[in-house]
Protein backbone atom coordinates (compact mmCIF):
# COMPACT_ATOMS: atom_id res chain seq x y z
CA UNK A 1 0.00 0.00 0.00
CA UNK A 2 2.77 2.41 1.00
CA UNK A 3 4.46 1.96 -2.78
CA UNK A 4 0.89 2.07 -4.55
CA UNK A 5 0.94 5.69 -2.22
CA UNK A 6 4.43 6.72 -3.36
CA UNK A 7 3.79 5.94 -6.95
CA UNK A 8 0.60 8.22 -6.97
CA UNK A 9 2.37 10.70 -5.51
CA UNK A 10 5.09 10.75 -7.81
CA UNK A 11 2.62 10.53 -10.66
CA UNK A 12 0.70 13.90 -9.28
CA UNK A 13 4.18 15.79 -9.05
CA UNK A 14 4.73 14.83 -12.91
CA UNK A 15 1.36 15.84 -14.13
CA UNK A 16 1.52 18.75 -12.59
CA UNK A 17 4.90 19.48 -14.96
CA UNK A 18 3.20 17.89 -18.11
CA UNK A 19 2.40 20.42 -21.01
CA UNK A 20 0.94 19.54 -24.41
CA UNK A 21 2.09 20.89 -27.12
CA UNK A 22 0.42 21.06 -31.43
CA UNK A 23 1.28 22.86 -34.58
CA UNK A 24 -1.06 23.85 -37.34
CA UNK A 25 -0.64 21.79 -40.19
CA UNK A 26 0.37 25.15 -42.40
CA UNK A 27 2.53 25.81 -39.08
CA UNK A 28 0.73 29.23 -38.92
CA UNK A 29 -0.20 28.44 -35.37
CA UNK A 30 1.53 26.84 -32.24
CA UNK A 31 -0.30 26.76 -28.94
CA UNK A 32 1.06 25.02 -26.07
CA UNK A 33 -1.24 24.21 -23.06
CA UNK A 34 -0.36 23.75 -19.24
CA UNK A 35 -1.15 20.28 -17.07
CA UNK A 36 -4.60 21.79 -16.77
CA UNK A 37 -5.34 22.45 -20.43
CA UNK A 38 -5.42 26.25 -20.09
CA UNK A 39 -3.23 28.33 -23.07
CA UNK A 40 0.11 28.97 -21.65
CA UNK A 41 1.85 30.24 -25.15
CA UNK A 42 0.47 31.75 -28.08
CA UNK A 43 2.50 31.72 -31.26
CA UNK A 44 1.40 33.19 -34.62
CA UNK A 45 3.57 33.01 -37.59
CA UNK A 46 3.27 36.60 -39.83
CA UNK A 47 1.47 34.30 -42.76
CA UNK A 48 -1.40 34.60 -40.24
CA UNK A 49 -2.00 37.99 -41.62
CA UNK A 50 -3.50 36.28 -44.53
CA UNK A 51 -6.21 34.88 -42.84
CA UNK A 52 -10.01 35.96 -42.37
CA UNK A 53 -10.53 36.60 -38.15
CA UNK A 54 -12.56 33.64 -37.92
CA UNK A 55 -10.35 31.65 -40.15
CA UNK A 56 -7.14 32.36 -37.23
CA UNK A 57 -9.58 31.66 -34.55
CA UNK A 58 -10.88 28.43 -35.98
CA UNK A 59 -7.13 27.50 -36.21
CA UNK A 60 -6.52 28.31 -33.23
CA UNK A 61 -9.54 26.71 -31.38
CA UNK A 62 -8.46 23.21 -33.50
CA UNK A 63 -4.64 23.21 -33.00
CA UNK A 64 -5.00 24.16 -29.08
CA UNK A 65 -7.99 20.98 -29.64
CA UNK A 66 -4.89 19.12 -30.71
CA UNK A 67 -2.35 20.27 -27.77
CA UNK A 68 -4.75 18.69 -25.41
CA UNK A 69 -4.90 15.18 -27.52
CA UNK A 70 -1.08 15.58 -27.00
CA UNK A 71 -1.38 16.68 -23.46
CA UNK A 72 -3.75 13.53 -22.65
CA UNK A 73 -1.07 10.97 -24.35
CA UNK A 74 1.59 12.68 -22.40
CA UNK A 75 -0.18 11.89 -19.21
CA UNK A 76 -1.40 8.43 -20.17
CA UNK A 77 2.43 7.63 -20.92
CA UNK A 78 3.54 9.46 -17.81
CA UNK A 79 0.35 7.20 -15.68
CA UNK A 80 1.84 4.21 -17.52
CA UNK A 81 5.36 4.05 -16.53
CA UNK A 82 4.87 5.19 -12.60
CA UNK A 83 1.03 3.33 -11.71
CA UNK A 84 1.41 1.06 -14.57
CA UNK A 85 -1.26 -0.16 -17.15
CA UNK A 86 -4.98 -1.26 -15.88
CA UNK A 87 -4.33 -0.04 -12.30
CA UNK A 88 -7.40 1.64 -11.31
CA UNK A 89 -5.94 5.12 -9.67
CA UNK A 90 -4.12 5.38 -12.91
CA UNK A 91 -7.26 4.92 -14.85
CA UNK A 92 -9.54 7.38 -13.03
CA UNK A 93 -6.58 9.90 -13.42
CA UNK A 94 -6.76 9.61 -17.30
CA UNK A 95 -10.45 9.42 -17.48
CA UNK A 96 -10.91 12.74 -15.42
CA UNK A 97 -8.58 14.29 -17.64
CA UNK A 98 -10.30 12.84 -20.73
CA UNK A 99 -13.49 14.09 -19.76
CA UNK A 100 -12.13 17.57 -19.36
CA UNK A 101 -9.82 17.80 -22.56
CA UNK A 102 -11.21 15.38 -24.77
CA UNK A 103 -13.30 16.37 -27.72
CA UNK A 104 -16.70 17.70 -26.84
CA UNK A 105 -19.29 17.52 -29.82
CA UNK A 106 -21.41 20.04 -28.05
CA UNK A 107 -19.19 22.92 -28.05
CA UNK A 108 -19.90 24.87 -31.67
CA UNK A 109 -17.40 26.04 -33.54
CA UNK A 110 -15.52 29.09 -33.73
CA UNK A 111 -16.68 31.38 -36.19
CA UNK A 112 -19.71 29.09 -36.83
Amino acid sequence: MADRAARAKTLAAQVQTLTGTATSPDRSVRVTVDSSGLLIDLRLDERIRQYSSAQTARQIMATTRAAHVDLLQRLTEATSETIGDGDPTGQAVIDSYQRRLGPDESRPDVGG
